[in-house]
């Protein structure tokens, strides 16, 4: 500590300045055995200038490569087979310092950031997070990683929801309500009759069992209108195509309550029936598809109790008769 204050004229501060000066980085140890081409210059080990041209730092690493390639290596060992193995452990080092050169030269990119490294030395933070950045961001285009991950999530929803339906048709078809409409429609068509055809055509009576069950279950499907949750599955419900069809959704939706302002809260128009559904379907919390599941008389028994107003909603909701009118209403 004496002898640095000796060389430090000025005492104790002129020693605190020597100090951090000897603490600070130097230009000199800007280049580190993580980064790049370690100690090494990446231009020197391949024997370009740093004005060099892409082509001729390909050129340059090509015959490198080749003279120091494991597999075409072939080094004159001095004295015996221990010093033919370490040439060639020296040409494989060297070979992979070569190949690390080139990785960092033949990209623009990387070699601005070794450029502005060579030149900015001191900078070793932004150094590192730019080399360990690059390194480390995906290969692969994120925008198709996102691609390829909504398609397949939208195929599982489609196959899901297909699958769902089919469920349902089966447990609507063991519902009394939707069997007998089904089965009047299908003796007005004259559907079963053909399942009950004699002579060399008759079947057994699981046959025909069977193939009414299924002409039961087409009724069904395409002749009953089902509401609700129990709907045909539509291909634009899926995420690929909410995603796609997004912006006209938001047009849409602003367009639409636009009108509403303008029709109900500007010009004082008295509420049609949709809109009175609407307004309580919001009050109700529910979503188009539960609300269209339910039944007509029940639509109307909300409109019958003017639930669109505030008042009378939460009276018949929220007030002491609120259990009973759900129980009777909504089949809870």
């Amino acid at each position: 500590m004496a002898a640095a204050a000796a060389r430090c004229p000025g005492g104790r501060w002129a020693l605190c300045l020597c100090l951090c000066a000897a603490l600070l980085p130097r230009p000199a140890r800007g280049l580190t055995d993580r980064l790049y081409c370690g100690r090494r210059v990446c231009y020197e080990v391949l024997g370009v200038s740093r004005q060099a041209s892409k082509a001729e730092i390909a050129r340059a690493y090509r015959q490198l490569a080749r003279q120091y390639h494991p597999d075409r290596y072939r080094g004159e060992p001095a004295g015996g087979e221990g010093d033919e193995g370490g040439g060639a452990q020296a040409a494989h080092e060297k070979f992979l310092l070569i190949a690390a050169a080139y990785e960092t030269l033949k990209d623009e990119e990387t070699r601005k950031d070794y450029d502005y490294m060579l030149d900015h030395p001191e900078e070793y933070y932004r150094h590192y997070y730019h080399y360990y950045s690059r390194r480390l961001a995906p290969k692969v285009d994120v925008t198709i990683v996102i691609l390829v991950t909504v398609c397949a999530i939208s195929v599982f929803q489609f196959f899901s929801w297909w699958s769902s339906y089919n469920e349902a048709i089966n447990y609507l078809a063991s519902v009394p309500k939707y069997r007998i409409q089904a089965t009047e429609i299908a003796k007005q068509q004259g559907l079963l009759n053909k399942t009950k055809e004699k002579g060399k055509n008759r079947r057994s009576k699981e046959e025909i069992r069977e193939e009414e069950e299924e002409i039961i279950k087409d009724i069904i499907k395409n002749k009953i209108d089902i509401k609700g949750g129990y709907q045909k599955p539509k291909i634009y419900d899926i995420l690929l195509f909410q995603i796609l069809l997004a912006p006209f959704y938001w047009c849409k939706y602003i367009v639409w309550y636009c009108w509403w302002i303008y029709c109900f809260t500007i010009k004082g128009q008295e509420y049609g029936v949709e809109e009175k559904l609407y307004i309580i379907r919001r009050y109700m919390k529910m979503s188009q598809s539960q609300f269209d599941s339910l039944e007509d008389h029940q639509k109307e028994t909300f409109l019958e109790r003017q639930l669109w107003i505030r008042e009378n909603y939460e009276r018949c909701i929220c007030g002491p008769f609120g259990v009973r009118f759900l129980k009777k209403n909504m089949r809870i």
